[in-house]
C-alpha cells in the first residue's frame, strides 16, 4: 500500500512561500519606513506650505510634480545598484560590492548636477503647457531650488540601495529619521517663521523647497560617511582599488537606462495629470496634490515591499536557485496585495480626516474627498504593478517591464484620466479613474511577463 500523503509536497511548497513571505516582509519594514521617511519631507513641506496659502501650495505642487520626474529617472538609473549587489552578494562576490557603490555614487552626482541644469528652464516649461503667468513662475521657482538638491538625494539614494543589498536597512532608517526632524525645523523658519519674515529670499513654497533641498545634502553625506566608516567596509571594498569600474559602470548604465526609462514615464504620466488639474484650477491643483499626496504614502509600502522582493530574487539567482527566485517574487506580490488592501479600506472610510491633514481650505476638501474614495480603488493595483516591477528588476529583466509600463501609463492613464476629466465632466476625480485603467492594466502585464521568465532559467548579470 503507497502510504504516501500527496499533500506532502503542497505544505513543503506552502511551507517555503510563507518563509518567503516572512523574509520579504523582515525586510520590507524597515526599507517601507525609510522610504516613507523620504516622502515625508514633501508631506510636511505640502501641509505647512498649505497652511500657509492655497496659491503658494499651487506653485509647490506644480514645482514638485516635475521636479519628481527628474528625481524618478535618476532613482531608476541607480536602481542597478541593488540589482548588482543583491547578485554578487547572493554570489558571495563581495569584493564586487563596494566598487558598484562608489561607481553608482559617480553616477550620482553626474545625474543630479544634470536635473539641476536641466531645471534652470522651468517657468518656460510650464508657460508652454498654457499656465498663466503667475503660477508659471512661481512653480519654476520652486522646480529650480528643488532640483539644486538632486545630487545630495541621488547619492544618499545610491547609498541605502547598497546597504539594503546587503541585508542592511538600519542605517538608512535612522537618517531619514533625523532628516525630518531636520525639515520640519527649517520649514517652521522658512516658509512662515523667522527668517521668512526678515528674508525677501523665502517663504511659502520656495522656502519649502529649499528646506527640502538642504536637508537632501546633508543626508548623502551623512550616508557615504556611515558607508566608509562601515566596521567591515574592507570585506565589500568600499574603500580600495576600483577594479572592473568601467564594466560596472556599464552594467549599471545598461540596467539604468531602461529602469529610468519606465521610472520617468511613470512619473511623467503622474505629472501630466497635475498639470491637467492646473487647467481645472488653482484649488483643483492643490487638491490633486493633497490626494496624490495620500497615494505616495500608501504606495511606500509598495516602495518597500518591491525593494526586498527585488533584493530576494536577486540573492536567489547568485545562488542558482531558481524555485526561490519564483517564490520570492509572488511572494512580493501576495504580500502587497494584503497591505494595500487594508490602506484602502482606511482611506475609503476616512476620506475628510486623511485630507484635513494638510488643509482647512472648504474648497480643497470639497475637491479631494470625492477624488480620494477613488484613489482608494487604485491602491491594489497600484502596489501589485510596483512589487512586479521590483521582481522583474531583481531578475534583470528590465526593457519588456519598461515598454509595458509605456503602454500602461502614457498610452492608456494619461488619455483616459484627460477623457474623465474633461471630456465626461468628473473633474479631479476623473484623473484618479484615469489612475485607476493604467495601474491596472500594468499589474496584468506585469504579472504575465513575471510568470513568463519563471518559465525559463535566469542567469547572474
Amino acid at each position: 500500500m503507497n502510504t504516501t500523503d500527496p499533500r506532502t509536497p503542497n505544505r513543503g511548497l506552502t511551507a517555503d512561500f510563507f518563509a518567503r513571505v516572512g523574509a520579504i516582509g523582515k525586510l520590507a519594514v524597515p526599507v517601507t519606513a525609510a522610504r516613507t521617511g523620504m516622502l515625508v519631507l514633501i508631506m510636511v513641506d505640502t501641509a505647512m506650505t498649505g497652511y500657509v496659502s492655497s496659491r503658494e501650495l499651487a506653485f509647490y505642487s506644480l514645482g514638485h510634480a516635475v521636479h519628481m520626474v527628474c528625481m524618478l529617472i535618476g532613482v531608476g538609473m541607480l536602481v542597478g545598484t541593488a540589482i548588482l549587489c543583491s547578485q554578487a552578494y547572493g554570489a558571495r562576490r563581495h569584493q564586487d560590492c563596494g566598487v558598484i557603490w562608489r561607481v553608482s555614487v559617480m553616477h550620482a552626482l553626474v545625474l543630479g548636477v544634470f536635473f539641476a541644469l536641466l531645471a534652470q528652464g522651468g517657468a518656460f516649461f510650464y508657460e508652454l503647457q498654457g499656465q498663466e503667468a503667475d503660477l508659471a513662475a512661481g512653480a519654476g521657482s520652486v522646480l529650480v531650488i528643488l532640483n539644486l538638491g538632486l545630487p545630495g538625494q541621488l547619492v544618499f539614494t545610491a547609498s541605502i540601495l547598497f546597504l539594503e543589498s546587503l541585508g542592511r536597512p538600519g542605517p538608512g532608517l535612522v537618517i531619514t529619521i533625523t532628516a525630518n526632524i531636520l525639515n520640519v525645523a527649517l520649514n517652521w523658519l522658512l516658509i512662515d517663521g523667522p527668517i521668512a519674515q526678515i528674508s525677501q529670499i523665502t517663504s511659502g513654497g520656495e522656502g519649502a523647497a529649499w528646506a527640502t533641498t538642504i536637508v537632501r545634502w546633508i543626508i548623502g553625506l551623512l550616508a557615504v560617511m556611515y558607508i566608509l566608516r562601515m566596521r567591515d567596509g574592507g570585506h565589500y571594498n568600499v574603500r580600495r582599488q576600483m577594479f572592473r569600474a568601467a564594466e560596472i559602470g556599464r552594467k549599471l548604465r545598461s540596467l539604468g537606462y531602461p529602469l529610468g526609462l519606465a521610472q520617468g514615464l511613470e512619473s511623467a504620466a503622474f505629472a501630466s495629470l497635475t498639470i491637467f488639474a492646473g487647467h481645472l484650477g488653482t484649488e483643483a491643483v492643490g487638491a490633486f496634490q493633497v490626494v496624490m499626496m495620500l497615494v505616495a504614502f500608501c504606495y511606500m509600502g509598495a516602495i518597500g515591499v518591491g525593494t526586498a522582493t527585488a533584493v530576494h530574487v536577486g540573492l536567489a539567482i547568485g545562488r542558482q536557485n531558481h524555485r526561490q527566485m519564483v517564490l520570492s517574487g509572488w511572494a512580493g506580490l501576495f504580500t502587497i496585495t494584503v497591505l494595500m488592501a487594508i490602506m484602502a479600506i482606511v482611506v475609503a472610510i476616512f476620506p475628510g480626516p486623511l485630507a484635513k491633514i494638510f488643509t482647512q481650505d472648504p474648497v480643497l476638501l470639497a475637491i479631494a474627498i470625492p477624488t480620494l474614495f477613488v484613489a482608494a480603488a487604485t491602491l491594489i493595483s497600484d502596489g501589485a504593478q510596483g512589487v512586479l516591477m521590483g521582481a522583474l528588476r531583481g531578475a534583470g529583466d528590465v526593457w519588456v517591464p519598461s515598454v509595458l509600463h509605456l503602454f500602461a501609463f502614457l498610452f492608456v492613464m494619461v488619455p483616459a484620466a484627460r477623457g474623465f476629466a474633461f471630456w465626461a465632466g468628473y473633474g479631479t476625480p476623473g484623473l484618479m479613474m484615469g489612475t485607476f485603467c493604467g495601474v491596472t492594466l500594468a499589474s496584468i502585464l506585469l504579472a504575465g511577463r513575471f510568470y513568463y521568465i519563471s518559465k525559463h532559467p535566469v542567469a547572474r548579470l
